[in-house]
């Protein structure tokens, strides 16, 4: 599975970037990341699924934040009539969700994401979704929120466990994962690293000993990995190693 990041209810005809209450716009390197190219992939390799997030942490360089401007219904409205166009287009099977900063209270939150998810999974539009909380007690508020209310319609959760220091051990990220059972019951909780440059995030190698550990408990359902912006450059190692194991 590979996820396109990201498709944001924001436009950038503003200054600085606003909200635009459920209506989504692309915001990945569309003449790269093009439909043709992931035709291309799914003809070359027919257990390729591709995914789209919603959200993420910024646009230009400013915070995104989950902001519903006129009623849920308005919101919901807006994004099954926007985002059906987008996942045609580019062919594809289902939606991460990814806001990490809101503007409105948890209950809003759960409300509009789950019935975006019930509404495009019924409507055979995705046939998967994911959610991509962290450890952030604020965020945490909000997902576990969405994931009482509607994780029966919630596919897998890739919790973003390369937010914790650099210091994490790999039984620290154990116990971590464990903490996310009990957050998330029933999940299919995915492990995961990041591949960037960085010293301020779980090292690889601690995240790749915590997941044998894991696997070792029968707890490994599978492994996320952002991002391949990063891995690319390191030849997809880490990713080639995710999947031996």
């Amino acid at each position: 599975d590979f996820i396109l990041a990201f498709v944001i209810d924001y436009t950038t005809a503003t200054e600085p970037p606003s909200p635009t209450n459920g209506r989504f716009n692309v915001f990945w390197q569309d003449t790269v990341l093009t439909p043709d190219a992931v035709a291309e992939v799914k003809r070359r390799n027919p257990n390729v699924r591709v995914a789209v997030s919603l959200g993420g942490a910024t646009v230009n360089g400013r915070p995104v934040f989950f902001n519903v401007t006129s009623g849920v219904d308005s919101w919901v409205r807006n994004a099954v009539a926007s985002l059906p166009g987008i996942i045609r287009r580019y062919g594809l099977d289902g939606i991460d969700i990814d806001y990490e900063q809101f503007q409105v209270d948890p209950a809003t939150f759960a409300e509009c994401a789950g019935r975006l998810v019930a509404a495009l999974k019924s409507s055979g539009v995705i046939r998967f979704a994911s959610i991509a909380p962290y450890g952030n007690a604020d965020v945490q508020r909000y997902y576990r929120t969405l994931w009482a209310a509607h994780g029966a319609a919630i596919d897998y959760v890739n919790f973003q466990f390369y937010a914790y220091g650099a210091s994490t051990t790999a039984a620290q990220y154990v116990s971590l994962f464990d903490e996310q059972i009990a957050n998330y019951p029933g999940a299919n909780i995915l492990a995961s690293f990041t591949t960037a440059a960085t010293n301020t995030s779980v090292p690889v190698d601690t995240a790749l000993s915590a997941c044998r550990t894991l696997q070792g408990q029968g707890k490994l359902y599978g492994i996320f990995v952002w991002a391949a912006d990063h891995s690319r450059n390191q030849g997809f190692k880490y990713e080639t190693q995710s999947q031996a194991l």
